[in-house]
């Protein structure tokens, strides 16, 4: 979680100084117009126009500046922050103010893979993607050197500092995990990211992880572990429905007095149906000619 300096006073973002620049081109249309009919007139005190024309054009062509939708610049005056003009097409503003151009529209960022040890400590390799754009352009501009290097840094943070918050998987079932809760584990990550980049004055829209999995050193293990996970899973449905089986024969043979069998005969009907309904491989039956006794 970042931390803030309450020394230091936040850049805020607001309403620029620029105007509409197609006034101002109709009125260097004007000008030009003037100074056509000045060369054509050729007097001395046409000269002295035609030099403050020019002087006059020159200074209203260096005040324009082209704003495209979801996009912003920045206004400033000898370093100063004047505000932020963010209303598209043709803009004028005075010709010494600087105009920084600034991107309002959503961006997206796939991190590069990188190692996290999980809270068990087992290491896990972590993409994550995010689509974020910028809110407040003071901030973005002002606050931070390079705004985005900055997501790209903070992304690789919070990404480790989430990845060490949970394990990768539980096979009890019982805890959260990065694997099992996908929306929650990214609804965290979310939160850390907004924090982390609202400093910068950027807005993460939503984010996800692109590529989890155990590191190539425990992959195996792991894989080994999660398939003995499955096998004593699946053997203890199996036992489970065995048992009902050897329940409702035994039962079904007592109620309609198909056979009397002592203890001793039970036990080994027991042991043999468990064979037949647990073994992996085909029983081959054994036919008694003689007597049960």
């Amino acid at each position: 979680m970042t931390t803030h300096d309450p020394a230091r006073q936040p850049s805020l973002e607001r309403a620029g100084v620029g105007s509409n620049g197609i006034a101002m081109l109709f009125l260097l249309l004007i000008i030009l117009a003037a100074s056509l009919f000045g060369i054509l007139a050729l007097s001395p005190v046409i000269v002295v126009g035609l030099a403050l024309l020019l002087l006059a054009f020159l200074f209203i062509i260096s005040g324009f500046y082209m704003l495209q939708p979801n996009e912003g610049a920045a206004i400033t005056l000898f370093g100063a922050y004047r505000g932020t003009d963010r209303v598209n097409g043709l803009r004028w503003t005075w010709p010494w103010m600087g105009k920084q151009k600034i991107s309002l529209r959503a961006n997206n960022l796939i991190s590069q893979q990188i190692k996290v040890n999980d809270l068990r400590g087992n290491p896990i390799e972590i993409a994550a993607q995010l689509v974020w754009r910028v809110t407040d352009t003071a901030q973005a501009l002002f606050d931070v050197d390079d705004y985005r290097g900055f997501v790209t840094a903070q992304v690789e943070v919070a990404v480790r500092t989430i990845g060490a918050r949970y394990p990768y998987d539980d096979f009890e079932h019982k805890e959260v995990t990065l694997r099992g809760d996908h929306d929650r584990v990214s609804g965290e990550l979310r939160a850390e990211l907004i924090n982390r980049l609202s400093v910068a004055g950027i807005m993460v829209d939503e984010c996800g992880f692109t590529h989890l999995a155990y590191a190539p050193e425990i992959a195996g293990a792991m894989l080994r572990r999660q398939q003995a996970a499955a096998v004593v899973a699946a053997r203890e449905t199996l036992v489970a429905g065995a048992v009902g089986m050897v329940e409702m024969a035994l039962a079904q043979l007592s109620e309609k007095n198909v056979v009397e069998l002592d203890d001793e005969r039970k036990a080994a009907m027991v042991s043999n149906l468990m064979v037949v309904l647990c073994g992996e491989r085909e029983t081959q039956p054994i036919v008694n000619a003689g007597s049960l006794y």
